[in-house]
């Protein structure tokens, strides 16, 4: 089933459009299902399930050329347990944290990749910059000698009403496209990570250069 999920949904990828399959909650058999038909790109939420499946695969040989992305709130206390596995953080949503991932990059010697996550949706409780700040942080990208500025992560608002969800998704690659043109310097920051299992299709038409997609190639979660 899992990889039959995969052939659809990559079936109707265009070509630059990369697909990261969240797979927190899921279980090592799952991810390497997904693998054996061809994914290499995962995407986890919580640090010690990264860590812990990254090991896990270590230890047992098995997916070697499997790439991981970070995609939930981390706190400054689990970045040991993220950064050494993770070859994109795409949740980058305070100073603070970006302040602290930069130290742990001179300390170990590693430059981090990131997205910045963008809040845009009207609830409160997610996570993210707004607008201004990601302008002002970026005015300042110099200072962080350890980060590469990769791009722009973002959600549209909780909501079934697609014209609200594409409305959402506009306004994010227009930041993105403005971004783009006033940082020619940023050379790597490409990417725009739009769009999950339930809206992917409306952030691809946006102009998405990477979805997150995990219900639509897994199933529910099992918790």
């Amino acid at each position: 089933m899992i990889a039959e999920n995969l052939k659809k949904i990559l079936s109707g990828l265009p070509p630059e459009v990369k697909l990261v399959a969240v797979s927190k909650y899921h279980p090592l058999d799952d991810i390497k299902e997904a693998y054996a038909a061809g994914q290499r790109l995962f995407g986890e939420n919580r640090p010690q399930e990264l860590e812990k499946k990254v090991k896990e695969l270590a230890e047992s040989g098995e997916c070697p050329d499997i790439q991981w992305n970070f995609l939930g709130h981390l706190q400054t206390n689990k970045l040991k347990q993220v950064l050494p596995y993770a070859s994109l953080v795409q949740s980058i949503d305070t100073i603070h944290l970006l302040q602290e991932v930069d130290k742990w990059g001179k300390k170990n010697d590693k430059v981090i990749n990131v997205l910045l996550e963008l809040h845009i949706g009207a609830e409160e409780t997610k996570q993210g910059f707004h607008e201004e700040e990601i302008l002002e942080l970026l005015f300042g990208a110099s200072k962080y000698a350890n980060i590469r500025f990769c791009g722009l992560m973002g959600m549209a608002s909780h909501t079934d009403d697609m014209e609200t969800v594409h409305a959402d998704f506009e306004r994010i690659k227009s930041f993105m496209d403005y971004l783009t043109d006033l940082f020619p310097e940023l050379v790597d920051f490409k990417e725009l990570s739009i769009g999950m299992s339930g809206d992917y299709e409306t952030a691809i038409d946006c102009g998405s250069t990477m979805v997150r997609i995990g219900t639509a190639i897994f199933g529910e979660r099992s918790y």
